[in-house]
């Protein structure tokens, strides 16, 4: 017997079975052409130039950009607090598919579209940017929306804008080690919680101590801690620290205006759960230099519109995180057969892959809504809206997000919690949100915040849902009894979560009616307001589940 024969006997011996039934991976496919729902939905508010979004859509459904996600995911950021000659760094290192994304998104001009000049349906086509490039990777996000939200702030000071928003607004990704002023490329972070008070940043203690003059656009050295800090490579960050006027607002750059290190000392990498490509740090600042932003003692206003658009990010990166479970589940269940039948077309699980789908209707109809509302934003009516809107619209779409990934994640079975696998990944990452920028409470809080300080905005809500009025009784009713609900004044606190639930579930469907097809709005009033579902999987018996399974995906995408 020659070599040949048996080398070709063994390998024939060693062949115990064919692979089969098992689905492809959904790679090289097009995020925009591929999403009809977002089509639509851009098309409903007037954006007719998708060529941006076509074109980016494929980029990112490139098997080799899919890949960036999974690579920066795999290989977490390192941390080094020296050199190897003992000289203090601060550095945190990255997997190259993080820059890879990172270039990606800002070269695209994610974090600056909307504060470009006579830039139209910015905030709207910014979302949709967003919306797909979340879809391969979540963490990179983080350093993306801090910098995009940041301009309102920096504009407040004009001496610090002058020089910084150029560098901000700039399509470009600079991730060198070097000073600000070595850059024509900048991004942005934020630090606002610390240890003894996460959300209630009134209980900070950091401390900033004028060098000459106080007051707007002037040095401060600032003294104390940040207890997360996020992507700690950003070239500078807005924080809160208390001054003798009382909490303010700064820029603090990693590097001082004479070109040495500032006093920013990483003290950890916050080992995550998830968003494990971006890298979250625990910080002291010590005799740290930067300039005030804004009025002194007015740090939260300073930085509350910053807020608002983190919040709104959010939104959207929860929505992606659904619409990307969805899109995987069903590639798996049209290609997986079992009992005799494709997945896909067993009554069960179209039962369930439907109702996770609406979710995603829902989320991003909201979402939508909200970057009209944005693009507005000169607008009183749409400020009103949108004061409302980013807390009920975070509280609501991050909240369903981490049941909606399991129940996607378990359409896959066994494959689906294996880690060469997007499912785990989503799972993990879909709590993130809901934490991040105010836990449910706190979105909670807010809302009756606005509605004790403003109650226009409740009548401004109520005006926006009136616009389907006598479309469908059982969205009347619903809205009918939710103001009923609002009436009984007591106790606001304690039913603010049912209420909040109340004010999305009847705003998406009335935002449904209004430009998704009649099949989906009926089934997601019929399935959500209806007495309430426990589980996915539990949509009504005359629902028209081929109907919304259609509008997943293409059958080429």
């Amino acid at each position: 017997m020659s070599i040949e024969q048996a080398t070709f006997k063994t390998h024939l011996g060693a062949e115990t079975h064919q692979v089969f039934n098992q689905s492809s991976p959904l790679e090289n496919y097009n995020l925009f052409a591929s999403d009809r729902v977002l089509q639509e939905s851009l098309s409903h508010y007037g954006v007719e130039d998708t060529e941006q979004l076509l074109a980016y859509g494929e980029r990112c459904g490139r098997a080799e950009v899919i890949q960036w996600g999974f690579d920066a995911n795999e290989h977490k950021p390192q941390f080094e607090s020296h050199d190897r000659f003992g000289h203090r760094v601060d550095l945190v290192k990255f997997h190259p598919a993080y820059h890879q994304l990172m270039n990606l998104a800002l070269t695209e001009g994610i974090h600056s579209g909307p504060w470009q000049p006579d830039a139209k349906n910015a905030h709207l086509k910014r979302a949709a940017l967003s919306y797909m490039q979340s879809q391969i990777d979540a963490g990179h996000g983080c350093p993306l929306t801090m910098t995009f939200a940041s301009v309102p702030t920096i504009k407040l000071c004009p001496s610090v804008a002058e020089i910084w928003l150029p560098k901000i607004l700039n399509t470009a990704y600079q991730p060198e080690n070097v000073p600000y002023f070595e850059k024509t490329a900048v991004t942005i972070g934020m630090g606002m919680t610390e240890k003894q008070g996460g959300s209630d940043v009134r209980a900070n203690t950091t401390v900033a101590e004028p060098v000459n003059d106080s007051g707007n656009g002037a040095l401060y050295t600032i003294n104390g801690h940040k207890w997360f800090l996020s992507a700690p490579m950003c070239d500078a960050f807005l924080m809160l620290a208390q001054s003798s006027g009382g909490l303010s607002c700064f820029l603090v750059p990693r590097w001082r205006e004479d070109g040495q290190k500032n006093g920013l000392y990483v003290q950890r990498l916050k080992n995550k759960m998830g968003n494990v490509s971006n890298a979250s740090s625990e910080l002291e600042l010590r005799q740290a230099q930067g300039w005030m932003v804004g009025e002194e003692g007015r740090g939260v206003a300073a930085i509350i519109e910053m807020v608002a658009l983190t919040r709104f990010d959010c939104m959207v990166g929860s929505t992606a995180g659904q619409r990307q479970a969805v899109v995987q589940a069903v590639n798996h269940a049209r290609q997986r057969s079992s009992f005799g039948a494709r997945l896909i077309d067993q009554a069960l699980m179209k039962n369930v892959l439907a109702d996770l789908q609406l979710e995603v209707e829902g989320s991003l109809a909201l979402t939508m809504r909200m970057a009209k509302a944005l693009d507005n934003n000169d607008d009183p009516a749409e400020q009103l809206l949108m004061r409302l809107g980013t807390a009920v619209g975070k509280f609501w779409i991050c909240k369903r997000t981490p049941a909606h990934a399991y129940e996607a994640m378990e359409c896959l079975g066994g494959n689906g919690v294996i880690e060469n696998c997007i499912m785990p990944r989503l799972y993990r990452e879909a709590p993130i949100n809901a934490i991040w920028e105010g836990s449910g409470n706190i979105q909670a809080l807010d809302v009756l915040r606005a509605l004790q300080k403003t109650p226009a905005v409740l009548d401004r809500w109520f005006m926006e849902i009136a616009k389907t009025a006598g479309r469908n009784t059982l969205l009347d009713s619903a809205v009918s009894k939710l103001k009923e609900t609002f009436a009984r004044t007591g106790a606001l606190e304690f039913r603010a979560r049912y209420l909040i639930e109340q004010l999305a579930l009847t705003m998406q469907a009335s935002l449904l009616l209004e430009s998704a097809p009649a099949a989906i709005a009926e089934a997601f009033i019929h399935s959500r307001l209806c007495g309430g579902q426990a589980i996915y999987g539990c949509l009504p018996e005359n629902t028209d589940v081929d109907a919304i399974l259609a509008r997943v995906l293409p059958d080429n995408p």
